[in-house]
């Protein structure tokens, strides 16, 4: 295969979707001629190669074919078209739990997978140790994986799958189940297997681990292979599939105009709202409409940690104000307030604005936060003849997830200058 582990073909995968079950029962028996479902494919006319010693990335949204790829790579799918070659030996983390039965112990279970896997008794006997260090789940590995929690549950599978000495490791957003601790054992474990020239293939929804770790990366959507390259390339295209979610992908040429944002529009549509926002106050201002945009002028939940972004809002004024105060917070997933400021504590007087009147309010900084998943406050308040008034609040609205190959100790980068002589 000159030098690659892996060689996908024009492979495709193709689902028949019935519209009622009986047309399915109708088919099977050879009662109707008529086409009784429509098509769907999972995967059309994928190609790539992974070659040995490479860690791959794939990325795409929910949808986008993912899974479906590594189940046909692995031998859990049958492609409808197309030809795949695997030169090694694979060792997969797909789904939690497959290939585990549930009413075996943790110990039954790790020689059932190294069977499977093709390991003999005595070949796994040297291995045991080793995965039973790594999965660090004590006197319950003599326990049925039934009572196991999901993180000891992935930590016993990861560990088998890491530990026993595979060609090819193909994991599946599983690690996202993991506690910290067991992820930075899990991604030291991935160092070690790149030194070690092992073939990694690697989906993640974690962008900061995709440009962190791969030497390349494949983006999927609807199916379709739409790039590959270089991670923070690829990763570009990603946020641009992520603002064009509901319309046709139109990738942009490096060089070529953004997606730049204007102040007409609905802004918002182009984020994931949370469903279950706090909303209050007494509404004499209203926040109409918001935005995340990223150094490219895209909006996006998606921002590049040491890039310029900026947060904007609209508010539309339903009675006269004096001197509204703009703010915004940004918190962690567990609710501590990391960051935020507001135009009182930067000094910027807003004036009066009269009822019917409509402002635009921009925050503009540099993204020194670290790469993890956060959440954004919005806010127009002010005083009342001394007394505090919040006029509308958006709490929890939107996340921001920070893309980021290097993370430092705390919430946010110092940007230190190190100098060792």
């Amino acid at each position: 295969m000159d030098g690659n582990a892996i060689e996908i073909k024009n492979i495709s995968k193709m689902y028949k979707l019935y519209d009622k079950s009986s047309d399915r029962f109708k088919e099977a028996l050879g009662l109707t001629k008529k086409k009784c479902y429509h098509e769907h494919y999972a995967l059309n006319n994928v190609s790539f190669e992974v070659k040995r010693g490479e860690t791959v990335g794939i990325i795409g949204t929910n949808g986008s074919g993912k899974s479906t790829i590594l189940k046909i790579i692995t031998g859990v799918l049958q492609p409808t078209s197309g030809e795949l070659k695997v030169d090694g030996r694979i060792s997969a983390l797909l789904e939690l739990g497959a290939g585990f039965n549930m009413e075996y112990t943790g110990i039954e279970n790790i020689y059932l997978n190294g069977t499977m896997m093709g390991f003999s008794r005595d070949e796994i006997d040297k291995r045991i140790d080793s995965i039973l260090q790594f999965a660090d789940i004590g006197e319950f590995i003599n326990q049925p994986v039934k009572t196991y929690s999901s993180g000891m549950f992935v930590r016993l599978a990861f560990a088998v799958a890491i530990n026993i000495d595979p060609e090819i490791l193909i994991v599946d957003e599983a690690l996202s189940v993991g506690d910290v601790f067991f992820q930075v054992k899990c991604y030291h474990k991935f160092e070690e297997f790149k030194k070690l020239g092992k073939t990694i293939l690697f989906v993640s929804h974690d962008l900061g681990s995709i440009s962190k770790y791969c030497d390349r990366v494949i983006l999927l959507n609807k199916g379709n292979k739409i790039s590959e390259g270089m991670p923070k390339k690829i990763v570009d295209e990603y946020k641009q599939i992520l603002v064009n979610k509901d319309n046709e992908l139109d990738i942009k040429e490096e060089g070529e105009s953004v997606n730049i944002t204007g102040d007409d529009g609905d802004w918002k549509k182009d984020l994931l709202i949370n469903p279950q926002l706090l909303d209050y106050g007494e509404k004499k201002a209203e926040i109409v409409d918001f935005a995340v945009i990223d150094e490219s002028g895209r909006i996006t939940s998606n921002i590049e940690k040491g890039t310029e972004f900026e947060i904007k809002f609209k508010v539309m004024f339903h009675k006269k104000i004096e001197e509204p105060i703009f703010a915004f917070t940004i918190k962690d997933i567990q609710g501590t307030e990391v960051t935020g400021t507001n135009t009182m504590y930067e000094n910027i007087s807003t004036g009066t604005v009269n009822e019917g009147e409509e402002r635009v309010v921009s925050f503009r900084q540099k993204m020194n936060l670290q790469g993890r998943n956060y959440v954004l406050a919005l806010g127009c308040v002010g005083f009342n003849d001394s007394h505090f008034v919040v006029y509308h609040r958006l709490y929890d609205v939107c996340n921001i997830n920070v893309i980021s190959d290097k993370n430092t100790v705390g919430f946010y980068d110092m940007e230190s200058v190190v100098s060792v002589r």
